[in-house]
């Protein structure tokens, strides 16, 4: 591991997650990445929520993990901001401690 590798943790609604997945895996710098589906509490503004989604306080979202080198990092974060301005798609950039196989 080197110690310049970092953790992005990504969320985007369900309705964008098939563009997401093709945007990641045009990127050569990726050599893989997951996802799953999540509960996102105070995430957006209320009157962007379903109403369903108003009366649960949580509003349904995949989120995407990927793990890169820092070096790659703000390439990464301009092809995103470049295909999907305006989405309101929020990420999380974190330092990475630690990682192997068992």
């Amino acid at each position: 591991m080197n110690h310049q590798d970092t953790l992005v943790s990504i969320n985007v609604l369900p309705i964008l997650e098939e563009a997401f997945v093709d945007c990641l895996l045009a990127i050569d710098f990726i050599d893989g990445f997951s996802s799953t589906a999540v509960n996102a509490h105070g995430c957006c503004e209320h009157e962007k929520m379903s109403l369903a989604e108003q009366v649960a306080g949580r509003q349904k979202q995949v989120n995407f993990r990927v793990y890169l080198a820092e070096n790659h990092l703000q390439d990464l974060i301009q092809q995103l901001k470049s295909s999907f301005s305006g989405t309101d798609i929020q990420y999380w950039v974190l330092p990475v401690l630690d990682q192997g196989h068992f």
